[in-house]
Formats: C-alpha cells, sequence, structure tokens
C-alpha cells in the first residue's frame, strides 16, 4: 500500500500482503481445495460472521428476476412533455436471502408507496425492482427514508456506524453536520436516526439538486429524533430551494422530490444511497436497483443486422411493469446484481464492528481516535464470504439452448470480479456495452479473453451469451477475482483467484432444450450505433489517487484524492477542501487519474460519461508503486474492447496513469470518487463544480 509522499513516516505496505497475512490469521486454519487441473493448492477461509459459509447449500433457490418499478402516475406538464412519476421508500423488512431452512435476514429495500396501477408491484426488496425509463422522457421520484418502526420511531442503524469518520453526523447539529467530529475519548457506535440520500449512478445531465449529492442527506421523519440533531445535510436546503423554483419539485420532512432527464444513451444505471461517509453501510444493508434507460437514437432499435442492414433483434422480452413476483413468464433479458455478504448464524448480515477485523489494530495497540489516527470501527475494505445473486445466495438459473442477454452490475463493496465463463462448455459470450450504453462494436469475449470478463465494483456489462452449443446440463458461472484487493494481472499467476468453494462460485446455469426458435440476430452480426464524438479537448487535469499510512501503526488510516503539482508530486486533499476540479460549462476535459497506490481503484464521476482514452505505465518502486515526481514510462496502451464507448466508472490500475475524456454540460456541485465504497466514505471523495458557484450555495 502507498503513502503520502509528502513525509508521513512509515514503510509501504502492499495492501494484498496485508489482507492476506490478516485472512488466514482470522481464519485460524488452512484448507486444500482443488484448483482447475486437479492441483491442489492452500486456500484460507475469508473470516466473517458466525454462518460457515461452506454449510450454505448452494443452487437450491432460484434466481430472482428483478420485477419492474410500478409508477405512481404520469404527470402531464402544460405544454410540454409528460413525466413518470414513482413514490419510492426505504423500509426495513425480513427477507429470505438464505436458502429456506435457513434463518431469514433483516435488510433494507426501495419499493414503491404508490402505484397507478391495481397490478403494480409495492413490494419492498434488496436489491429492488427496475426503474424502466424512456429515451427524453424525464422521470420523477420521490425518494422517501421510512427507516422507521410501526409506532414511527427511527430505526437504528443495522450496522456499527463509525462516528469519527468524516460523515453526516446528525449529533452535531446543523453546526456540526457533515463534519469529522472531534472526541475526547473513543466514542462508541452511531446508534440513532439514519440518514439517506439516493443517488442514480450513471444519470448525465441532471441537476445537482436531484444527483443525490453526499450533503445533502434527509433523516426519517421519525417522533423520537433527539432534540438538537441535524434531520438534513448542509447542501438540502440549497438543494430544496433550487428543486422548486426551477422545477416545482417539493419536499418534506422525510423525503425529497428528484427528477431525471433521461436524454442520454441508452444505458444501464442504478440507483443507491450515497450519504456522505456512510455509503458503505447503507448499500451493504440493501437499498440498491437498476434504472434502465431504453430507446433513442442509440437504442436497440438503432442496431442493424450486417447480413441485412435491417434492424437487429436482441434477446427479450425483459420484464415489465405489471409482471407478477416473482414472475412465472420466461425472459431472455435478464439483469444481475452480483454482490458479496457475510451471515451470522441467526441470518443477520455481518460486517466488521472493529478495525480489528483488518488488521488487528486494537484499543490497546496502538489505540483509536483520539489517541491516534485510527478510527476505530471503518475498515480500509471488506470481503463478503458469500456471494449473492439478485438478492439470493448462490442461486441457480434455468436457461433454454439459445441466446441471452445479461446485464450485470458489480455490487460489491470492493471485490473485483473476474466472471469465468469458461467453465460452460460450448458457450459464446459477447460483449456489447458498459455503463454508458453500447460499445463501438462488439466484442468476442470468448476469442479474446478466453470467455473471462474483469469488473470493477459499480461497473457494468451488457453481453450476449449464447447457450446454443452447450449440453444440457448444470454449469456454474465462476469467479477468479481474488478475495483482496486487486492490482491488475492474470489469475494464478500474478494473483490467488477467489476461494474455488464458496467467493469462486457466482450462479449456476441449468441448460435445457429450446422450447421454441431463437429470433434474436447471433452477436457477430451485429451492427451498433456508433458512440457519438466529443469536442476537442479544453484542458487537461493530473489527478492523484494516495492512500495513506498511519503514523501509529503499520496499516492504513484513511485514502484520499487529489493533483499533481507543477513538479509531478502528489498533493492530497480532503473533502472538505475548496473545490479544485471546476470546468466550466460545455468544457471537454482530459483527466488524467495517476494512481500511488497498490491497488486498483475504480473511479467514478457524477453527471457526466467518458471516454477512455489510454493507460501509460509510471516509474515505480520495487513494492510496484508509482515513484514521486511521477515520470512517464513506455507507450500509452488503448482501452480494452469492452471499455470502447462511454463509461461512467474506470479502473485506475496501480503504477500507472488512466487517461479520460470528458464533456460537462451541467452547471452544478457534483463528486468525483473511487466506488470502493469503504474508499469513498474516508476521505476518497472529492466534490467537484461545472461553471461558477451558484449564488447562496454553502461554502465548499
Amino acid at each position: 500500500m502507498s503513502r503520502d509522499r509528502g513525509g508521513v513516516e512509515g514503510r509501504p505496505l502492499s495492501r494484498r500482503t496485508f489482507i492476506r497475512a490478516a485472512g488466514v490469521a482470522g481464519a485460524g486454519f488452512v484448507l486444500y481445495a482443488y484448483a482447475p487441473g486437479g492441483a491442489t493448492r492452500a486456500v484460507a477461509a475469508i473470516p466473517g460472521g458466525t454462518l460457515d459459509p461452506l454449510a450454505v447449500p448452494k443452487f437450491v433457490t432460484p434466481m430472482l428476476v428483478p420485477p419492474v418499478m410500478p409508477r405512481a402516475g404520469t404527470i402531464r406538464r402544460k405544454g410540454g412533455k409528460p413525466v413518470d412519476y414513482y413514490e419510492i421508500s426505504v423500509r426495513q423488512l425480513s427477507q429470505q436471502i438464505l436458502p429456506v431452512g435457513l434463518p431469514a435476514t433483516t435488510v433494507w429495500g426501495y419499493g414503491a408507496v404508490q402505484s397507478a396501477s391495481r397490478r403494480g408491484l409495492r413490494v419492498h426488496h434488496a436489491p429492488s425492482l427496475t426503474i424502466e425509463a424512456r429515451w427524453k422522457r424525464p422521470v420523477r421520484v420521490k425518494w422517501v427514508n421510512d427507516l422507521v418502526d410501526r409506532s414511527g420511531n427511527y430505526l437504528p442503524h443495522l450496522l456499527p456506524v463509525d462516528p469519527t469518520l468524516h460523515w453526516a453526523n446528525p449529533p452535531g447539529g446543523d453546526d456540526g453536520r457533515d463534519s469529522r467530529p472531534t472526541f475526547a475519548a473513543t466514542p462508541d457506535a452511531y446508534t440513532g436516526p439514519v440518514p439517506l440520500v439516493t443517488h442514480v449512478h450513471g444519470a448525465v445531465g441532471v441537476g445537482d439538486e436531484s444527483d443525490g449529492y453526499a450533503e445533502a442527506w434527509f433523516l426519517p421523519a421519525a417522533r423520537n429524533v433527539p432534540p438538537g440533531y441535524a434531520t438534513e445535510g448542509t447542501w438540502h436546503s440549497f438543494f430544496r430551494g433550487k428543486a422548486s423554483s426551477a422545477l416545482g419539485l417539493e419536499w418534506g420532512p422525510g423525503f425529497v422530490t428528484f427528477e431525471y432527464p433521461n436524454d442520454q444513451r441508452a444505458s444501464t444505471l442504478w440507483y443507491h444511497d450515497h450519504t456522505l461517509g456512510m455509503t458503505r453501510l447503507n448499500v451493504y444493508a440493501g437499498p440498491a436497483g437498476f434504472f434502465l434507460v431504453r430507446g433513442g437514437p442509440q437504442g436497440d432499435r438503432a442496431i442493424r443486422d450486417s447480413r441485412s442492414g435491417e434492424m437487429a433483434v436482441l434477446p427479450g422480452p425483459a420484464p415489465k411493469e405489471g409482471d407478477t413476483f416473482p414472475s412465472r413468464k420466461t425472459y431472455f433479458e435478464l439483469p444481475i446484481v452480483i454482490q458479496d455478504r457475510a451471515f451470522n448464524e441467526d441470518g443477520s448480515l455481518f460486517y466488521p464492528n472493529s478495525r480489528e477485523f483488518f488488521d488487528g489494530a486494537t484499543a490497546q495497540n496502538p489505540g483509536f481516535v483520539p489517541a491516534t489516527d485510527l478510527s476505530p470501527i471503518w475498515n480500509p475494505e471488506f470481503f463478503g464470504n458469500a456471494i449473492m445473486v439478485n438478492g439470493n445466495t448462490w442461486p441457480f438459473q434455468v436457461v433454454q439452448q439459445r441466446r441471452y442477454r445479461l446485464r450485470l452490475l458489480n455490487g460489491c463493496q470492493a471485490r473485483f470480479l473476474v466472471l469465468d465463463f469458461s467453465r460452460i462448455p460450448g458457450a459464446q459470450v459477447w460483449a456489447i456495452g458498459n455503463e454508458g450504453g453500447f460499445l463501438a462494436a462488439p466484442v468476442d469475449l470468448t476469442a479474446t479473453n478466453g470467455s473471462r470478463l474483469l469488473m470493477a465494483p459499480a461497473e457494468r456489462a451488457d453481453l450476449v451469451v449464447d447457450f446454443t452449443n452447450v449440453p444440457e446440463g448444470s454449469y456454474v458461472l465462476g469467479n477468479e477475482g481474488p478475495d483482496e484487493p486487486f492490482g491488475g494481472g492474470e489469475p494464478g499467476s500474478d494473483f490467488e483467484g477467489a476461494d474455488p468453494r464458496t467467493t469462486g462460485q457466482v450462479l449456476q446455469f441449468r441448460v435445457v432444450a429450446p422450447v421454441s426458435p431463437d429470433p434474436s440476430t447471433p452477436p457477430q452480426f451485429l451492427v451498433l450505433p456508433p458512440p457519438p464524438s466529443l469536442p476537442a479537448r479544453t484542458r487537461t487535469r493530473r489527478l492523484a489517487l494516495i492512500e495513506m499510512m498511519s503514523s501509529a501503526w503499520d496499516g492504513p488510516a484513511e485514502a484520499m484524492l487529489g493533483e499533481l503539482d507543477a513538479d509531478g508530486h502528489p498533493v492530497h486533499r480532503m473533502w472538505m477542501d475548496e473545490v479544485t476540479e471546476n470546468p466550466s460549462v460545455g468544457d471537454t476535459e482530459v483527466w488524467e487519474v495517476y494512481n500511488f497506490t497498490a491497488d486498483a481503484h475504480p473511479i467514478h464521476i457524477h453527471e457526466t460519461t467518458f471516454q477512455v482514452a489510454d493507460r501509460q505505465a509510471l516509474v515505480t518502486n520495487e513494492d510496484g508503486e508509482a515513484e514521486a515526481p511521477a515520470r512517464l514510462a513506455g507507450e500509452p496502451r488503448p482501452p480494452e474492447g469492452w471499455e470502447t464507448g462511454y463509461k461512467d466508472t474506470v479502473i485506475a490500475y496501480p503504477g500507472e496513469v488512466t487517461r479520460v475524456r470528458a464533456r460537462f454540460t451541467r452547471a452544478g456541485q457534483y463528486t468525483w470518487h473511487c466506488h470502493i465504497v469503504e474508499h469513498e466514505d474516508n476521505e476518497m471523495m472529492r466534490p467537484y463544480r461545472i461553471g461558477p458557484a451558484q449564488a447562496g450555495q454553502p461554502s465548499g
């Protein structure tokens, strides 16, 4: 792991070495498992809760296909376009995540409060129902924080909240909210009302008042919020006024109303919480869901069949509004979110309640805040020892011998996935899209990548998987990504892949004979709509990824973003520092992201999508970390085939500079950050502003 080169003492430590040592120590024993080819290799059980993942039956639960979120109605603007209106709340519920026979799990989930149709599903679930949006047809959502009990009293968090981070901090009141508090003694976990604010990840052209800014959180309208608590974030009041004057949107106690224009390319988005210093916990508790934009000149109907020039046909149908829950229909377009979790024997979610889980740091050695710079609960990363797909551990999906469209999301906390379809004999895998819509051309992952696909946290992939030539039978979609931080390279040579008994397995496909002809176009004949070009570059920014070693302990204290000075040295910035990235409206900028750490980071920029330009090696030390001042080495290499088109999240590898091109079109206050959620919750997130500061906005 790298440290700031500005003078923090202590030797750099490889995070991978650190996690491996901590994981083996936590497991207490070493097992052996069979690797591909029959060789045995040592496997250390991934530490977690009291439920042994090996005791969880696999492939006994059918995979749930997320149904479509029902609309509460349609708003007809006078002289304007119709707006799809939703009322969606976050509630606490009991859900059968583990197989039947094991206890249910208490989670949080989004769900519809109102439905305009009698067939609309007013169901809360984790992950939630899919919002189906149409190109250039706005979606308006009343987001309700309903984390209260039947008496209207607030529900505390399901997981341990570290109050020593720079976080929402409701107990700080209006003067101390959105701050890093000071303490006379190490505090206990926060157990008060839970702040929420929803971000639609990948939404382009959305106003900052509707983007889910991390300091625009709000508490539930509970009866028993303690006196003196802040009930909303620093930016909430400013955005409330802006939403009212610009769009006539109503906000009130326990709810906000956001609007999304959907004038971007047809693409796979998702929505999740984005509260300052609490994203890792709120998302882990369950609330997340797909948000699909369909149609337009870059949508499905714009794809052509190269053999005829006519419109091509992608595998379908997908779920539709009004389908039952669970549905009895057969779908050939499947939204799939992959997440890692850990559980206790009573079915409850496990998430560490002490920094000791990560690296052995305790209150006695070396001590926590305020005695040292180590927060007592925050863990630099978390890797669950169970894989959950669409809300169930290790489910199965029946597929016919034909083509399917899989819309995949890596919804893990810190885990990079290397999805391995090669274990399915005869399967052909093609990538046709990512976060920002369709690729420039289909990519034959079977031919170029051995039917494997790397996905960082928050990345999406739009795949066509052809099961036509797969023999009938049951096959497992594997994962060769590591059970520890990812630094690039190949599984088996550069890093040890996931535990083949647990996290190395994702989903079972049960292949059966087709019941009807497949009308879809073979992916090799798909002519995808060309991605629009960007205007000429206005400016280049040199940015930095930095991780800070503790001054009291051989481990990380926090992760940070920053920029390079004129001499190429990284300068770290805190969340609270003034905005340093401030493109003008309409500018096209190249952001060069220099990674001075030992790990890969998925970097997400709100409000825009971007093109990956290239990556280039930097001069590194013996630990593989970039030297300061930064110096280029070798020639740039182009993006991977599945990174063409437009993206909103990009992998920045250690010892490299990653360059992206983006155009900034909507004035306002947004953020950019690492999407390893433990990182973004402890300083690896920065505000950025498009255009000038707004009259009346909060400072910062």
